[in-house]
């Protein structure tokens, strides 16, 4: 802060030789009792320590002497006032500087210091210098701080102790030493100059809002100490921190001056509680929508949970960011993850719920439900413990049942569980340091539109990016890097899971994600993924390989597109369905568009293939899928074909296929070489009136061959004598026990060559 002074000489009480009509015998108030005329004071004009001074008998217990003149107190100005004095003859007094502290009013300030340091006298003529510093705030050096209701002072002398002495006292002089406490050119102000204690009990809230008000264009400066502040505070310009603030957990700072994760740290002391403020004040009003880390690397001691930080924020969704640094997990007990065991029934009518749950209140929400007929990545999103009754991110496939079930609860370091609704919420350039410690980020029940921009997920513990209910709607994942926690175990004993989803719409593009159970597991429809690379090997030699995108809706509505899949699937699955079995009135399988990837697998076993379908229950069948101008390449060992049907529920209804394009794709090292429609070649050696041609395998899913596009000779089609015949055969689909060949049927016996356009779905 800048203060401007006129100059000492303002300051200075009227000479004693002008007369003591101006200085009190009390308090130095307007009509207090004056000097002039007093008996027991005379004018001494020369002597020879002082030059001209006065000289007062003291007869009173204490006798005062104040300047009857207004001296001013302003906020960040400190005065010094001091005089000589030298005892003469008589009993020897002692000595202090004393003032009259004075409101706007002119009524007195309760409860200041309104004296200095008592100084004793020794011995007649010794001169002695008596002074005491006044000003506004509490600062070393200071005998009289007066707070901000002070607004002038009447200053002067006491002298107490024995009576029936004789001082003389030099001219009082009052000067502007605020230069000895603030530098004249520094752009700041002190709390403490506005009445800041900072004990860490009493309020300091005004002094805090008095301070920001006067700064102006200039900073904050909070020294050590705790400073209480017991409300919402705002504070418009940059703030420095010395000391710490303490808080109610309702009371916001926001510090729209300058609002960056560093300053709340200072703030608070400690970087956990600087996160919670600062994100606190995010989703309240701190006209910023970005929180800079500043490049800091983050500390956390214990999860962010929204009910830790802003216990009454149900919903938030204005566009809100937090970018630039490293979230970096404290290991501690706040980490640990927690099981809890409880029976409960499931209707398949009602199908998000859980009812009669046993051990309910022990259950939190954000919890994994596990058990038998409980599909991959169903969790708890809201409980109610009187009614027993919980609600569930998805359905469950077991049916209708009472079962046991395991309820496990990860830690994130961002967790939003306690959110209804939050949207539009985006990270950007963050690494999450978890290092085996933590998940990542859990999303709120509700909302849309919450994205990652150019982040790290390095080791997460169990997840990266949580979803348990809708707010992962329209999610966008771009330029992302995850990297598990379970780089060196096997495929087979891998639990973690990058991402999951429930809603629909989300766009995962550009990232890389390495050695998770599972890269994604994507209920809901409409998903945009595109130009990622996820990879699940391991070091076995004959390795077993997994699901690395998961998607558990039938009728999908997705499209994958220019991927890198390195050793690990595409599983579609309808786990996430109440009613799994094929009830007519729906859709099965289809909408999925799989186009221009790289599918590589190594080391693995024979029996791997790179797309999946695992119907969990009867009917289902496959209404759309393009499979097109993919590269499919293994290394080391030979696969048997890139396809399958998982029937450990249900098989396919190979009937009703349609629908179904298999068409440009390269094979390397794949034994089997699939499409649809398929172009077969058949040689008929001895003349029969019936061909019967195997389609076998080359058919997606090992499909019937259901459908004959086209029927072209290759060679002359003659009879047994050779001669040549001219007519067209017709043909049977699907025929034999597998519904696997094709018969030509001819007039007449013939032979010859024939290639063939079959499919195994209808078209259309």
């Amino acid at each position: 802060m800048a203060i401007t002074i006129t100059g000492n000489k303002s300051l200075m009480p009227r000479e004693f030789r002008l007369g003591m009509n101006q200085w009190s015998r009390t308090d130095g108030t307007s009509g207090s009792p004056t000097w002039a005329g007093q008996a027991n004071l005379g004018m001494v004009p020369a002597d020879q320590d002082f030059g001209d001074c006065i000289e007062i008998v003291k007869l009173d217990s204490v006798t005062s002497l104040r300047y009857m003149g207004k001296t001013p107190i302003s906020p960040g100005t400190y005065l010094r006032i001091s005089t000589r004095v030298k005892a003469i003859a008589g009993n020897i007094p002692q000595v202090r500087i004393a003032g009259y502290a004075a409101a706007a009013d002119g009524s007195n300030v309760p409860g200041v210091v309104q004296v200095g340091t008592t100084v004793s006298l020794t011995a007649y003529g010794d001169v002695v210098e008596v002074s005491a510093i006044v000003g506004t705030g509490r600062r070393e050096g200071v005998d009289m701080a007066w707070g901000r209701q002070a607004a002038y002072g009447h200053f002067g002398i006491d002298l107490i102790g024995d009576n029936n002495g004789a001082i003389r006292i030099e001219n009082i002089v009052i000067e502007d030493v605020t230069a000895a406490f603030v530098a004249g050119m520094l752009d700041w102000v002190d709390v403490r100059d506005f009445g800041a204690i900072g004990n860490g009990v009493a309020d300091d809230r005004a002094a805090f809002v008095a301070a920001n008000a006067a700064a102006g264009g200039g900073q904050l400066l909070v020294p050590e100490g705790t400073y209480y502040i017991g409300a919402d505070l705002s504070l418009s310009v940059p703030a420095r921190f010395v000391g710490v603030l303490k808080m109610p957990r309702s009371a916001r700072l926001a510090l729209t001056g300058k609002f960056d994760f560093g300053t709340y740290a200072s703030a608070f002391g400690s970087e956990t509680e600087g996160m919670k403020r600062a994100l606190q004040a995010l989703f309240g009003f701190t006209d910023h929508a970005l929180l800079d880390l500043g490049g800091r690397c983050v500390h956390l001691t214990e999860p962010l949970k929204v009910a830790d930080y802003a216990p009454n924020l149900t919903s938030f969704g204005n566009r809100r960011v937090i970018a630039n640094g490293q979230i970096t997990i404290t290991p501690g007990p706040a980490w640990d993850t927690r099981a809890v065991s409880a029976t409960a029934t499931y209707n398949p009518n009602n199908p998000g719920v859980l009812t009669n749950v046993s051990n309910i209140a022990n259950i939190e929400i954000g919890s994994r439900i596990s058990g038998n007929g409980v599909g991959r990545e169903v969790y708890v999103n809201g409980k109610n413990v009187a009614a027993g009754t919980l609600s569930l991110s998805q359905g469950l496939y077991g049916g209708a049942g009472t079962r046991a079930y395991t309820f496990t609860r990860y830690r994130y370091a961002f967790d939003f569980s306690d959110m209804e609704s939050l949207s539009r919420l985006n990270f950007a350039d963050i690494e999450f340091l978890l290092d085996g410690n933590a998940s990542a980020v859990m999303l709120a029940k509700d909302g849309s539109m919450n994205c990652f921009r150019d982040c790290y997920f390095t080791r997460p513990k169990d997840r990266g990016i949580t979803s348990i209910g809708t707010a992962c709607q329209g999610m966008v994942v771009d330029r992302c890097e995850f990297l598990s926690n379970e780089m060196s175990t096997l495929s087979q004993n891998r639990t973690s899971v990058a991402i999951n989803v429930n809603a629909n719409d989300t766009k995962i593009r550009h990232n890389r994600f390495v050695r998770f159970g599972h890269f994604m597991v994507a209920a809901g429809g409409g998903h945009m993924i595109d130009n990622n690379h996820w990879f699940q090997g391991d070091t076995a030699q004959v390795g077993v390989r997994f699901g690395g995108l998961i998607l558990t809706r039938t009728n999908v509505q997705a499209n994958v597109t220019s991927n890198y899949i390195d050793n690990c699937s595409i599983e579609w699955t309808n786990e996430h369905d109440a009613k799994p079995d094929f009830e007519g009135d729906e859709y099965s399988f289809g909408g999925l568009t799989i186009t221009g990837n790289t599918f590589l697998a190594s080391d693995t076993t024979l029996g791997f293939n790179w797309l999946v379908v695992k119907p969990y229950g009867s009917g289902h069948f496959i209404h759309g899928l393009a499979v097109m101008g993919n590269v499919f390449k293994s290394l080391t060992n030979k696969i048997t074909r890139i396809d399958r049907v998982d029937t450990t529920f249900a098989n396919l209804d190979y009937g009703r296929m349609r629908n179904i394009q298999f068409q440009g794709n390269m094979f390397n090292g794949v034994n089997t070489y699939v499409a649809n429609p398929v172009d077969i070649t058949f040689t008929q050696a001895t003349a029969s009136n019936r061909w019967l041609v195997n389609v076998d395998t080359s058919l997606p899913f090992n499909g019937y061959a259901k459908k004959v596009e086209a029927v072209v000779a290759t060679s002359a089609i003659t009879n047994a004598a050779n001669a040549r015949v001219t007519e067209m055969p017709w043909v049977q689909p699907s025929v034999g026990t597998t519904r696997k060949q094709v018969a030509l049927n001819w007039g007449a016996a013939t032979k010859g060559s024939i290639a063939l356009r079959v499919r195994m779905d209808d078209p259309l």
